[in-house]
C-alpha cells in the first residue's frame, strides 16, 4: 500500500480523515443564522448555513459576484427573485443562482440546512 509519500510531495502533511455531522447544529434554534466553511478553494467556497426560521431582512437583495449552487438539506424555505417571483424548496431540492441574479430568502424553517456552493470567488 502506499505511503503519502508515494502519493504527494514531501511538503504535503499527511491529514486523517476526520467525520464531522452537518446536523450537529440543528439541536437549538439560534436568533442568527450558523454560515460554517466547509471547505475553501482558489475560486470556490462550500459551506454550511443553519437558517433558524430567518428571512433576509426587509429591503435587501442579495447580488452575488459569483454563482450559488445550493441544496436545502432538511427543511423548507421559499425564495424570491427580483422580476421572476417566489419559489418554494423542501428538503433535496437544489438550483443553480447565477452571478448578478437578485434574491432574497422570504422564509425558512426552523430547522433549514443548506448546503451552498459558492464559485467564482476566491475561497478565504
Amino acid at each position: 500500500m502506499p505511503s503519502c509519500g508515494d502519493l504527494c510531495p514531501s511538503s504535503c502533511p499527511l491529514m486523517k480523515p476526520m467525520i464531522r455531522n452537518l446536523f450537529s447544529q440543528t439541536s437549538s434554534p439560534m436568533v442568527e443564522e450558523i454560515i460554517q466553511s466547509l471547505l475553501d478553494g482558489p475560486s470556490f467556497r462550500l459551506e454550511s448555513i443553519h437558517s433558524y426560521g430567518q428571512p433576509t431582512p426587509a429591503g435587501f437583495w442579495y447580488d452575488q459576484a459569483g454563482d450559488e449552487w445550493v441544496l436545502l438539506a432538511m427543511g423548507s424555505a421559499r425564495l424570491e427573485f427580483e422580476g421572476e417571483g417566489m419559489m418554494d424548496l423542501t428538503s433535496g431540492d437544489y438550483l443553480l443562482i447565477p452571478a448578478r441574479c437578485r434574491h432574497r430568502v422570504e422564509s425558512t424553517s426552523p430547522d433549514a440546512v443548506w448546503i451552498a456552493l459558492h464559485r467564482g470567488v476566491s475561497g478565504t
